[in-house]
């Protein structure tokens, strides 16, 4: 029996070496894709009057090519946060259920307050997912409690709760997983786009501070400038947008199970008060 929780325990670390090795092969590759777009794409001659790149720009993907070498780096960023952002839905969504969460406690609850732990088992297996996997190790070990003869109520009770939290531990850190590189991705994308400004603006004024003025030199200095400091805030808007929506979302799942598993705990407490 002491070995019963090797299995849960050895799929959580498989679960989170793989999202570990996801996040190692998504980097270099967002930033391969990002230099690609910006070489064989922002940078094709269509993009620029008379077809030479080293002109002037015929519209806003010759614009953002001008932006400089720090362009494809910045735009790496935002791949790297489209990709996370779909990679976190799917877990998150996996980890919902196939139901609504919401829905799926209330039967849970409405099982509970019947007395049907089987039926509130059954729930669980319908609805799958990391929330239904800790209620259903709550109910397992509510019916491990009713048979045992050597523990009183509280200690029972303690003991289902004990047992929430462990599988709660194991479930949410898969959740929050690649959230901290998207949070990263907040800073490092204004700072980017800050030092993009800056390198633009050095260049501007350096063309201010010559005899002769070359307008066109000026122009592509402060179009670098405007373009990376664009593109930075872009960065920054989505990631703290799309960090929020999952730290929202994982606090209403969070949220659930603490939720489900007090009235568990209650419900043992309640019937079994009198024993």
């Amino acid at each position: 029996m002491a070995n019963a929780p090797t299995k849960p325990t050895t799929v959580k670390k498989e679960s989170s070496s793989a999202s570990g090795m996801f996040a190692t092969l998504t980097i270099p590759i967002c930033i391969i894709i990002a230099i690609c777009i910006f070489i064989f794409i922002l940078g094709d001659g269509s993009h620029y009057k008379g077809g030479d790149a080293s002109g002037e720009p015929a519209d806003i993907f010759g614009t953002v090519h001008k932006g400089g070498v720090l362009v494809p780096l910045v735009m790496s960023y935002v791949l790297m946060v489209i990709v996370f952002s779909i990679e976190r839905f799917i877990v998150i969504g996996k980890a919902s259920g196939t139901t609504s969460v919401d829905s799926f406690v209330r039967r849970v609850q409405g099982c509970l307050n019947g007395g049907n732990i089987d039926a509130a088992s059954a729930e669980c297996d319908k609805q799958k997912g990391s929330v239904a996997a800790v209620i259903k190790a709550g109910l397992k070990k509510y019916k491990e409690m009713e048979a045992d003869t050597k523990l009183d109520v509280d200690q029972k009770t303690l003991a289902i709760q004990k047992d929430i939290e462990e599988a709660t531990a194991l479930e949410m850190p898969m959740l929050e997983q690649n959230l901290t590189i998207i949070a990263t991705l907040v800073s490092i994308g204004t700072l980017t786009g800050l030092l993009g400004t800056v390198v633009g603006m050095i260049k501007a004024f350096a063309e201010l501070s010559g005899a002769a003025t070359n307008t066109s030199a000026l122009s592509a200095a402060i179009s670098e400038a405007l373009v990376n400091t664009a593109m930075g805030i872009t960065t920054s808007a989505l990631s703290i947008v799309m960090y929020n929506v999952f730290t929202s979302k994982i606090d209403g799942l969070t949220y659930a199970i603490d939720e489900t598993g007090f009235s568990i705990v209650q419900t043992f407490a309640a019937s079994h008060k009198n024993k």
